[in-house]
Formats: structure tokens, sequence, C-alpha cells
């Protein structure tokens, strides 16, 4: 339970302050001075908030839960031999309330139900979408994956792991808002409806891909002494 709580707390924050951090500037700056898909300073400021609070979290709950707050991460652990198949799903279930509560408190806060931070694709971008989520996902998990094994670093990898989600969002912004987290897109999604909803298969299947494709490499490059642990920084 107390592994659940942290893991639903910790994608509550992501959400809250990543999402949180496009929906509140366009709204009360202004969408002409603050547009996330044609600003590269705005870009780079929501990236950062993703990314910081993904650093911040791990270090906060990374000593319960890990500090996984995506599925993406949570099933290349899993593949990795650090969690059981049932304690995956448990997570899985926390994460996606918790993206859920970010959303509603989005909502709340903003005293809008119609712009939430979800992520969608331009007409005609699915393949480019679809790979690119492939691609980050699986070198966002590889960072987790190497990060948290046993080096004389680990203690660091939160940072690195915050880092690596900044710039994560930095690129894929522009082209469908940057998941990597299917968590992160499930919440927003629901509210948002319409389009967002409809291609959520796209950021619920390709991050769990990638995930595979980091936990196999992973697997080839680690040394022999390396064990995946549970948490990311615990």
């Amino acid at each position: 339970m107390r592994k659940f709580i942290a893991e639903m707390v910790g994608t509550f924050a992501l959400v809250l302050f990543g999402c949180g951090s496009a929906v509140f500037g366009q709204i009360f700056v202004g969408a002409d001075s603050l547009t996330t898909m044609g600003n590269p300073i705005t870009i780079t400021a929501i990236g950062m908030c993703f990314g910081l609070a993904v650093l911040v979290m791990a270090y906060t709950i990374g000593p319960i839960s890990g500090c996984h707050v995506n599925p993406a991460v949570s099933f290349g652990v899993f593949l990795n031999g650090g969690m059981k198949f049932g304690e995956m799903i448990s997570y899985w279930i926390a994460q996606i309330i918790g993206g859920i509560m970010g959303a509603v408190a989005i909502g709340l806060i903003s005293m809008q139900w119609t712009t939430f931070g979800a992520n969608q694709y331009p007409d005609g971008h699915l393949a480019g979408a679809f790979i690119g989520e492939i691609i980050f996902t699986f070198l966002f998990v590889l960072v987790v994956l190497g990060s948290t094994s046993k080096n004389p670093y680990r203690g660091f990898a939160g940072v690195a792991i915050g880092w690596a989600l900044a710039i994560v969002n930095i690129v894929m912004i522009p082209i469908d808002g940057a998941s990597v987290n299917p968590a992160r897109s499930i919440g927003p999604a629901i509210f948002t409806g319409g389009v967002a909803l409809s291609q959520i298969w796209v950021f619920i299947l390709a991050p769990l891909i990638g995930a595979l494709v980091a936990a196999l490499v992973w697997q080839v490059i680690k040394k022999d002494s390396d064990t995946n642990i549970e948490g990311t920084c615990s």
C-alpha cells in the first residue's frame, strides 16, 4: 500500500507539474505569447518542468517505491527481474489513477475543462509519432535501468533520469506533445476526449514497445555483476 500510494502521488505530481505548466501558461499568459508547439523557449520550459518533477519526486518517493511514475518504466524493470508481475500491475493502476488525479487538478485550478495537455499528433504523422515514442521511450528507460544498476553513480540516478526526461520532452513536444509514459497520456486524454482519446493507443503501445527494447538491450550490455533494483533512488 505504501508503494501504491507513493506511485499514485508521484504520477499525480508529474502530470500536474508537466502538463500544468503548458495549460496554465496558455490560459493565464495567453496563447499568442505562449504556444507549446511554436515557441522554443516555452518548449524548453515545459520539458524542464517534466524533468524536474521526476527528479524531485525521485528523491522523495524513490526510497519507497522507486519512483517509476510510468508504466513503461515499471514494464522495463519487470522484464529485467526487478519486480513481480502482480506488483507491476499494481504500479500501473496506481500510476493511471495518479495521472487522472493530475488532470482533475489541472481542471480545478484552471477552472476550465477543455485543455489538459493531452498528447496528440497532426494528421498524417502517425508513423512519425509512433516511431518517435518507441525510440525516445527506449532511450529513457535505458537511462533508468542503467543509472539504477549497481554502479558508483547510483546515488545520482534521479539527476540522470530527470535530465533524460527533460531532453526527451524538449525534442518530442513539437511532434506529439511528448509522452513516453502511458499514465501521463491517459489522464489528460480522458478529459480532453475527441482526437486525443482516439489516438491514446499510440501513447500506450509505443512506450511499452520502447521499454521492451530497452530491457533487451540492457540485458546485452550490462555487466554480469549488475542487478536491477526496484527503485530509482533506493
